[in-house]
């Protein structure tokens, strides 16, 4: 059975020809060496760095890039076809001239369908979106992503090219720096470039995805944690013994009266933050934050046998979370036994604690419908708190504006790019599509 867009016959044909092979090795070298300079790696080295599947795509950006190239000569496709053709399929044929014409760009991907299409949008021309039947790739990109590829008309159909990078925000942003410069480009002037634009530039597009991605290898960025009060995230586990002749009750009986602590049974309070938040002041890395009424929950307490114990998130909340306790219970407690956790020594408690079993076990479907009210309630209240990258407005009011309207439309998709990510599960399942709705940016979204 013949395979569908083979390009063994034209591989071989290039590595008999002396010119042919030497001008191909030229060109991937355009592609490659700007970054392997810089980092001063060597070529065989890539593989081990960014993983062995990458080096077949990086040798195929090149490789897609000389099949456009016009030399004295000719071009390769068009002498291959001259000579070779008659060897080929009736496909393949098609397929080899319409990739020679096709240019490399860069696309954002939506409305996916796993195993089956994906919509791309040209984001450098003002290109319709078109779509693109795709089994493999389609499978494991998610709603925003963005892709350097090319995209090939195939009969009634299109189709992608085989060298496929994808773009994280720094790539991208990296990416239109390089081409700016290259077209000597205003910062106020649009990026939209040609066609032959593109083919002129194909090597930068390699080239802006090898700078971030072995950067990123070389020096893995470590997370950086903070709560909603722009604290360090630091686990303090406070363990208070009960005085002797104090009681669970009397206890209990006292820290109910504490404004501050909500009490979730008789055993447990969560202490939650004086006044409702209006965005968190975390400023670069990851924010933690749990809400609940409206508050933020600083941290939880819980009656186990003789000992109160209290968890929080941050060393100035132990501190404060100490004085409130004193203040209320003092005299009823001793002082307190502290345990400090990061959050990779968190992680790998809960790893080695493994799942609850039994009847603590919740229901899939359960914790399912939680999460996702869970994540409801959260996102309605996010649309009115200030967002840092929506220069310190809420999305409602963000939106007023045009500038503000594309501000949240960028925000929205890296929203749900990230949350796409998230594996399996509810929260890489939920529907962005009523926040669109409800910001009345639902064509935006098509």
């Amino acid at each position: 059975m013949a395979v569908r867009n083979d390009i063994s016959g034209l591989l071989a044909y290039i590595g008999r020809e002396g010119d042919w092979r030497a001008r191909l090795q030229d060109v991937v070298a355009e592609h490659l060496m700007p970054a392997l300079q810089e980092f001063e790696i060597d070529q065989d080295d890539l593989a081990e760095l960014l993983g062995e599947q990458w080096s077949g795509v990086l040798w195929g950006c090149g490789f897609e890039d000389f099949l456009g190239r016009q030399y004295e000569d000719g071009n390769i496709v068009d002498l291959y076809l001259k000579r070779r053709g008659w060897k080929e399929t009736v496909l393949n044929r098609a397929y080899f001239a319409s990739l020679r014409e096709a240019a490399v760009s860069l696309y954002e991907v939506s409305d996916v369908q796993p195993g089956v299409s994906m919509v791309l949008r040209d984001l450098l021309s003002d290109a319709a979106p078109v779509t693109v039947r795709e089994k493999s790739a389609s499978r494991t990109l998610k709603q925003w992503d963005r892709i350097s590829v090319r995209v090939v008309p195939e009969r009634d159909l299109h189709v992608i090219s085989g060298a496929l990078l994808p773009f994280r925000t720094e790539a991208v942003d990296f990416l239109f720096a390089g081409l700016r410069d290259a077209l000597k480009l205003k910062k106020r002037e649009a990026l939209r470039l040609s066609r032959d634009q593109l083919l002129g530039c194909a090597p930068i597009f390699t080239s802006a995805w090898l700078f971030i991605e072995i950067d990123r290898a070389l020096t893995p960025a470590q997370p950086q944690f903070t709560n909603s009060d722009g604290e360090d995230v630091l686990f303090h586990d406070l363990q208070f013994a009960l005085a002797a002749g104090a009681t669970q009750k009397a206890i209990a009986e006292r820290l109910d009266l504490v404004k501050s602590l909500l009490p979730d049974g008789a055993k447990f309070w969560n202490w939650l933050s004086a006044r409702k938040t209006r965005g968190g002041k975390a400023g670069g890395g990851i924010m933690l934050d749990t809400q609940m009424e409206g508050a933020t929950v600083l941290g939880s307490l819980e009656m186990k046998g003789k000992t109160l114990l209290v968890t929080v998130n941050s060393a100035e909340r132990a501190a404060r979370v100490e004085s409130l306790i004193s203040a209320a219970a003092g005299d009823l407690l001793g002082p307190p036994l502290t345990t400090i956790r990061t959050v990779d020594q968190m992680r790998a408690d809960q790893r080695h604690d493994g799942p609850r079993n039994g009847a603590d076990k919740i229901p899939p479907e359960i914790a399912r419908q939680l999460m996702q009210e869970h994540l409801d309630k959260h996102y309605r209240e996010t649309l009115d708190t200030p967002i840092p990258a929506l220069g310190g407005k809420s999305p409602r009011q963000a939106v007023r504006s045009a500038v503000g309207r594309q501000q949240v439309i960028d925000w929205l998709k890296l929203l749900e790019n990230r949350t796409a990510k998230h594996g399996d599960g509810p929260i890489a399942e939920y529907d962005f599509s009523w926040m669109w709705t409800e910001l009345g940016l639902e064509w935006h979204r098509m």
